[in-house]
């Protein structure tokens, strides 16, 4: 491992420890969450999957920022379920867009499929040996779109699986689907694993940003987006229950949705396994309720925060320090509003650590 990486590892594992200040990830420059030019081609090209990646990383380096500058085969919510067969098609300007939903039937039959024979996991391995092979150790690979077993199962079986949670005769089929996709899921992320060098429990993540963070005790992030869809009791019985079982293997889990949901927000944060959560519309989401519940559980914030109208980087940084005191919440921030010269950035950064 780089001397710069392994120093800012030990960082982050004081971090977990409950020692130190709540970190900060702050970007070298405004970027764009996913680089969609010429992104057709690229997705079945890893060398140049590998150099835009690169790109994005590159300026982290020697940055003000406690991130590990990292990168990661950007294939996108198809990744996993496109190895037990789904189609998908990839629009110019666009992320891949899945096809057709399958069939009882057609995913059955899938339940044997070689997750390593796949496309996409090939497209992976190259991607991971070409940074391996380029001695690029500075910058740090890490795990392909994990999607969680509810929304892969959403992607696979599509709006039917809604008709299905609502019909008791449904049940038994049900519980083979979310089987199918948890097994999916499971062997998926432990071959990345493997190719990572990685151990079970343990994991760097950059949740599709260009800056990692080291987690000792969580080896997988899931992301359940499309669970905000349904209600808090089935929240429990069913989405819950199989997070409980993918933590079993992989000792914790960074967990990620998108949209609004305050009772889903709760759930996680109040569930053993979930180390860490992150909101993928902050600004749906009172600041300081969710730093309460983030508090009041022990489960780390790691998301974007939203900011104010017309709030400088500075104000932010203070506002945020301020509510992160008042309600013991500990942060791994990626601000939404930041310095753009490496002077401020070093100066953010200390005012964080001083504060947090």
């Amino acid at each position: 491992m780089h001397p710069a990486i392994e120093t800012k590892r030990r960082a982050h594992e004081a971090f977990w420890c409950g020692e130190g200040p709540s970190l900060i990830l702050i970007p070298a420059a405004e970027q764009d969450l996913y680089d969609l030019d010429g992104y057709p081609a690229r997705f079945r090209n890893p060398r140049a999957m590998w150099e835009s990646e690169m790109r994005r990383a590159e300026p982290v380096l020697d940055w003000p920022t406690d991130g590990i500058p990292c990168v990661r085969p950007n294939l996108g919510v198809v990744f996993v379920p496109a190895m037990a067969g789904l189609s998908y098609r990839l629009p110019e300007g666009s992320m891949p867009w899945p096809g057709e939903a399958l069939s009882r039937e057609a995913l059955r039959a899938a339940r044997a499929v070689a997750v390593a024979a796949s496309e996409t996991m090939g497209l992976a391995e190259k991607f991971y040996a070409i940074h391996r092979d380029s001695g690029r150790d500075e910058v740090a690979a890490y795990q392909a779109d994990n999607q969680g077993i509810f929304d892969i199962a959403h992607l696979l079986y599509g709006d039917q699986l809604f008709y299905d949670l609502a019909d008791p005769d449904s049940a038994s089929w049900l519980e083979e689907l979310f089987q199918h996709c948890r097994d999916l899921y499971t062997r998926a992320t432990l071959h990345v694993k493997g190719l990572l060098g990685e151990s079970p429990g343990s994991m760097i993540h950059g949740h599709g940003t260009s800056q990692g963070v080291y987690f000792p005790t969580a080896g997988s992030r899931c992301s359940e987006d499309t669970v905000t869809l349904i209600s808090p009791d089935m929240i429990e019985t069913v989405v819950l229950p199989q997070l409980k079982q993918i933590a079993e293997t992989f000792g914790g889990l960074f967990v990620h949705f998108c949209g609004r949901h305050p009772s889903l927000l709760e759930q996680l944060c109040r569930l053993e396994a979930v180390r860490a959560i992150d909101l993928g519309n902050p600004e749906y989401h009172d600041t300081r309720k969710f730093m309460e519940c983030c508090a009041a559980t022990g489960t780390v914030l790691h998301s974007r925060v939203a900011s104010l109208p017309g709030e400088g980087w500075d104000a932010y940084a203070r506002r945020l320090a301020g509510l992160a005191r008042e309600t013991g919440a500990r942060l791994i921030l990626r601000p939404t509003v930041f310095p753009g010269t490496r002077e401020e950035a070093k100066d953010l950064l200390a005012f964080w650590h001083e504060n947090t």
